[in-house]
């Protein structure tokens, strides 16, 4: 039987094998597919999850959940899998998580970037940003630290070495943990810190971290604001130049159905929706209405703030953020939410009031909580006690510190499944917004000899309008309700036309909290419909069967067969 464990994160194969294990055994509700593959030849999965006897994936309005773009982020893919086994294990007890899956689909692609995983997991472990492919040039660098495993221990930790000019110096509470030396600090102990690793061509004199040459970021590899390498580091020589991200964007542009999309990351402990790069002024405002509620309930049932990026997590307020997945929203009009899993500085009652400005700059007594949680919680594993080591380029040095894979950037292991508990809840929340197609009536009226009117009345019962977003509406890549008609041999459309585009329905999002202003200029909804009604005058021999269907990409698919007698 499948069931993934959530104390460990998974190697690459072992997470196909679990993948192709939760297919065979649950056929009427997972469909797994590589939409691509890796720079190193990895597949690059994606599981379909809905149940399948109420309609295929692609014929439902879909949600779309990511993980592991970068390569240390561990924890997204372990989201993924949680929300598969949690939507497994509710199906047919749990009345929301049922209908969900009886009307919606979910796109899971666990590890968009298996081989950057690959490479962080390994029993000795080397460390990049995203992709492994070298870049921006094709040759290995000459000089400098390369972060990897040194001493066999399977943990990327830190080297300390002492010097009267170093920059860190021990917490004066706790002298296990370093913290930043004061501007005014002299005559006391301090060191420099580097990443662990091997040092090429050291000279005896200057020791750098220089950047490793895998220098690629998958995540500004999209063509949103895309920028070369001048302007963003890691961008790529091109959007959509590395296979991983194409293989996601082909994956988007063949499949209209998606409707919002989850792209999972690690650490703050945030829910960040777009813009990037505009103000919240300058999005739709039924978007920003409908980001603003998903992000309300997100917070209640996850106890993430959510925010936005653009006000609130740049790290630089006068540079852009460019060739990120906010490509999602900004050219497809697909809602877009960005999860930075886990918070460590808010586990040891931390809250930081700019999460990013946090990373660069806090009080001492902030590291001194985060070390004294990690302390308690995970004893010398979140933060390893310095011991020594011979170094064959250094000589003897300290390893230890913290191992960022299991502390900051992902949480202990026996603290991950408590972390990823809520997710399964907003996740079907979010997919529940989304737009849905349903028959409302059908039928065939006699209106003289062998004609008929056949009428069809569709409506969205969903939240969303059938376009999803006003994005998509703005940006013209949502199409508009189909009405069509099939006649079998011997029936004749005197009216009507077989398919025909008629426009969009309004979803619940356009609705006012009070009924005072509908029938005004100030109603929302501006007088659009829910329903659509389409009529068609048929001449056909009496117990003749038609099929009407109304038909919408982000909304799917209702028809009905209709007998003329």
């Amino acid at each position: 039987m499948a069931n993934a464990r959530f104390d460990k994160y998974y190697r690459y194969e072992d997470l196909t094998s679990l993948l192709k294990s939760y297919a065979a055994e649950y056929p009427d509700f997972i469909t797994l597919e590589s939409i691509g593959t890796s720079h190193e030849g990895r597949d690059i999965w994606v599981a379909s999850l809905t149940n399948r006897k109420t309609g295929e994936a692609n014929t439902k309005p879909a949600l779309w959940l990511d993980g592991n773009i970068h390569s240390i982020e561990v924890t997204a893919s372990s989201a993924c899998l949680y929300h598969i086994e949690t939507m497994l294990a509710r199906y047919g007890k749990d009345e929301a998580a049922t209908h969900c899956l009886d009307t919606r689909c979910f796109y899971i692609c666990p590890r968009i970037n298996p081989d950057g995983a690959e490479w962080a997991l390994a029993d000795q472990p080397k460390w990049v940003r995203s992709s492994t492919r070298a870049y921006p040039h094709s040759d290995e660098h000459t000089d400098g630290i390369i972060a990897e495993d040194i001493d066999g221990d399977g943990r990327v930790l830190f080297m300390r070495i002492k010097d009267p000019n170093g920059h860190w110096k021990p917490h004066p509470k706790e002298p296990r943990l370093l913290i930043r030396r004061d501007h005014d600090d002299f005559g006391g102990e301090y060191y420099r810190i580097y990443r662990e690793g091997p040092v090429l061509n050291y000279d005896g004199a200057i020791l750098t971290s220089n950047q490793p040459a895998q220098g690629l970021d998958l995540n500004r590899n999209y063509p949103a604001n895309w920028g070369p390498e001048g302007e963003q580091f890691g961008a790529g020589p091109a959007p959509f130049s590395e296979p991983e991200t194409r293989a996601v964007g082909d994956f988007f542009l063949s499949h209209p159905n998606i409707v919002t999309a989850i792209a999972g990351h690690t650490f703050s402990g945030v829910l960040l929706r777009p813009g990037s790069n505009v103000p919240d002024a300058k999005l739709p405002v039924p978007d920003l209405r409908a980001y603003k509620l998903a992000g309300e309930r997100g917070t209640k049932l996850t106890g993430y703030p959510a925010i936005s990026i653009f006000h609130d997590f740049r790290y630089h307020p006068e540079e852009d953020i460019k060739g990120t997945f906010d490509w999602a929203y900004e050219h497809l009009g697909i809602f877009l939410w960005v999860i930075e899993y886990w918070a460590p500085h808010r586990a040891a009652g931390v809250e930081p009031k700019n999460y990013t400005d946090w990373l660069f700059d806090h009080d001492a007594d902030d590291s001194l909580k985060v070390f004294q949680y990690f302390d308690k919680v995970s004893p010398n594993e979140a933060h390893v006690d310095w011991y020594s080591f011979e170094h064959p380029e250094l000589g003897t040095v300290e390893l230890g510190g913290w191992d960022v894979l299991k502390s900051f950037t992902n949480p202990p292991l026996h603290l991950l499944e408590k972390e990823l508990e809520p997710f399964p809840d907003w996740f079907v929340s979010l997919a529940l917004m989304s737009p849905l197609l349903q028959l409302h009536s059908a039928q065939a009226e006699k209106i003289g000899e062998g004609r008929y009117l056949v009428r069809m009345v569709a409506e969205n019962t969903g939240y969303l309008p059938t376009s999803g977003s006003e994005m998509a509406k703005k940006a013209k890549v949502a199409r508009e309700v189909v009405a069509e008609i099939e006649l079998p041999k011997g029936a004749t459309l005197l009216r009507g036309k077989r398919w025909e585009e008629v426009g969009h329905l309004t979803g619940r999002n356009a609705m006012i909290a009070l009924p005072v202003f509908i029938g005004t200029g100030f109603d929302p909804s501006d007088g659009a419909s829910d329903r659509v009604k389409y009529e068609w005058l048929v001449e056909a021999p009496a117990g003749t069967s038609v099929t009407v269907r109304a038909r919408q990409d982000r909304s799917g698919s209702v028809e009905a067969i209709v007998v003329c007698e």
